[in-house]
């Protein structure tokens, strides 16, 4: 049987914590008030506001490039910043929170990673690249951790300064792969990109599959296309009993693949994909309950948004604190976001309550030690050396954990409660007896 954390549970989190030590003298009364200590875009001195007890951190994701897009994160980190300035601050220390387009591109990433040295920043959280290659060395040079990236680039996996919150795309097509298994499929799929981190993901499928003799068929497709007429075709075959197939695109490709998927109308072939690729307005934009997504098997890091362990979040979105922005609570990016800041904000909490100083140096040691941290959105989260994937390409891909969910009445809903362990299929073991 794989293995399954049977329950979520609910922490205290940034927006409802309580403080643990009196707020230090430095801070006055006019941290209480609104505090809009935030910086966009790259450029400018980011640290021009901030005083000897302040935590600077940066966040960083592409803006106006099309499919890679993910404001939400940007947008939710800014607002997190004020959120906690308004409560008082982090155990005595005002949070300055700078964000940076990276465009999408390996200069505009190396661009965003120089800021965050400039701006002496203690950390970089919850950010979204995938030029992991230009920006992690200019932080590793830096001492500067990235804490809860969101899994795209190898190094991010690999980089001893990288502590990422989720398994990545490896995590979730690995687990999307025995889900398959479990519903009784005789062979999958994989629509994935026509690139060399989409040739990476045919491996871990293939793992999760082997145990049960599956066929695995590959097909590539462009990043970016109008029409997948001719992918989603070559996808469903003959339409047999027992056909599978999983997507594992970006969400605005994935929605023009359903529209193809939609109109040559499979009766025998079962759909799945995995977070980032589906999530709830993707479900909602395809017709909900009566569109291709009914029934739907999908792989995600974390809960679905309607769990109440989101309540923390869904309290900041819905506060003043967003400038009347919107945030999709059910993006991966942003939900990653929450939990990267949530890490960040116990080892703060455990740094001070040890009367350690509060930077980039001792916030790696912490996290280094093999001290869990649980914030109750994941299983405790532990980059101890111990605790490290046997892998010399991924070691930092600590979290293994991933949740199977399904599209029920039109809401991607828990399929089974808990977590599910795909360590066994990363590293090329047998399932658990």
């Amino acid at each position: 049987m794989t293995s399954r954390r049977d329950s979520f549970r609910a922490r205290p989190t940034i927006a409802r914590r309580r403080h643990r030590r009196p707020i230090a003298a430095a801070v006055t009364a006019a941290a209480l008030l609104p505090a809009l200590f935030s910086a966009s875009a790259c450029g400018g001195p980011a640290d021009a506001s901030t005083d000897a007890d302040d935590l600077t951190v940066m966040t960083w994701a592409p803006s106006g490039t099309g499919a890679a897009d993910r404001p939400g994160m940007t947008a939710l980190a800014e607002s997190i910043g004020r959120d906690v300035n308004l409560k008082g601050g982090l155990n005595g220390h005002r949070l300055h929170v700078i964000t940076c387009n990276e465009h999408n591109t390996a200069d505009g990433a190396k661009a965003c990673a120089q800021q965050a040295v400039d701006a002496k920043a203690v950390a970089v959280i919850g950010s979204y690249s995938q030029w992991g290659d230009a920006f992690m060395p200019v932080l590793e040079r830096a001492g500067i951790p990235l804490i809860g990236g969101y899994g795209l680039s190898q190094p991010e996996f690999s980089s001893p300064l990288s502590y990422p919150v989720d398994g990545g795309m490896p995590a979730l097509i690995a687990g999307s792969g025995r889900q398959l298994v479990e519903a009784g499929c005789k062979s999958v799929a994989l629509i994935r990109p026509d690139t060399p981190a989409g040739d990476n993901l045919l491996g871990y499928l293939g793992n999760a599959l082997k145990p049960a003799g599956m066929k695995l068929l590959d097909v590539k497709a462009p990043e970016q296309s109008s029409d997948y007429t001719q992918v989603a075709r070559k996808a469903i075959g003959k339409d047999e009993p027992g056909n599978c197939v999983t997507s594992a695109m970006a969400a605005e490709p994935t929605g023009n693949l359903l529209d193809a998927y939609r109109r040559l109308t499979p009766k025998n072939t079962r759909i799945a994909s995995v977070i980032g690729s589906v999530q709830q307005s993707v479900v909602d934009s395809t017709g909900g309950d009566s569109g291709p997504l009914a029934g739907a098997f999908v792989t995600g890091w974390y809960p679905p948004e309607s769990a109440q362990i989101w309540d923390g979040l869904r309290s900041v979105v819905r506060s003043d604190t967003t400038g009347g922005r919107t945030i999709d609570v059910s993006d991966p990016g942003v939900q990653t976001t929450w939990v990267a800041y949530e890490v960040f904000r116990v080892v703060v909490e455990k740094l001070s309550a040890a009367g350690k100083p509060v930077d980039a140096k001792s916030i790696a040691a912490l996290l280094d030690s093999g001290e869990g941290i649980d914030v109750g959105l994941t299983p405790p989260l532990n980059w101890g050396t111990t605790n490290m994937l046997p892998s010399t390409e991924s070691p930092r891909l600590v979290n293994t954990w991933i949740t199977y969910q399904v599209v029920r009445n039109g809401r991607m809903t828990l399929q089974q409660p808990g977590f599910v362990d795909v360590r066994w299929v990363l590293t090329g073991g047998r399932p658990p007896a």
